[in-house]
């Protein structure tokens, strides 16, 4: 029991770092305070894992096994100044992008569909 266990600590500590650094201040930096101003950044930070093993008849050997996922957002900035807290929104350029594409897109449909419309009535 032992032998497993010490088999399964270089794991159990890659596992433990990896967590450890899903915090936003990890992620993008510690609070910032200068001339009177704070700001706190903000993050969602995601995680998920698992873990398997297996044991034999003895000389096909043992299994064990693991895996961990993290994926981390920025959501923006929080600033604190005399007294008063103000959220500032972090920008996604490819969300802003895509709604543009979904637009035009919509748009040349519409101006396809109405002049088709026009041709077949005159």
């Amino acid at each position: 029991m032992t032998q497993t266990m010490d088999a399964e600590a270089p794991v159990l500590d890659s596992v433990r770092e990896i967590l450890d650094n899903t915090k936003a201040d990890h992620v993008f930096g510690p609070a910032i305070s200068e001339n009177g101003v704070t700001i706190l950044p903000a993050a969602k930070v995601r995680g998920g894992g698992g873990g398997g093993g297996g044991a034999g008849p003895e000389d096909q050997g043992k299994g064990s096994g693991g895996g961990v996922g993290v994926s981390a957002k920025a959501l923006g900035v929080f600033v604190v100044r005399e007294g008063r807290v103000s959220w500032r929104p972090a920008v996604d350029v490819n969300k802003i992008v895509l709604g543009g594409q979904v637009v035009l897109i919509a748009a040349l449909l519409v101006v396809r569909a109405l002049v088709g419309s026009r041709g077949r009535q005159g």
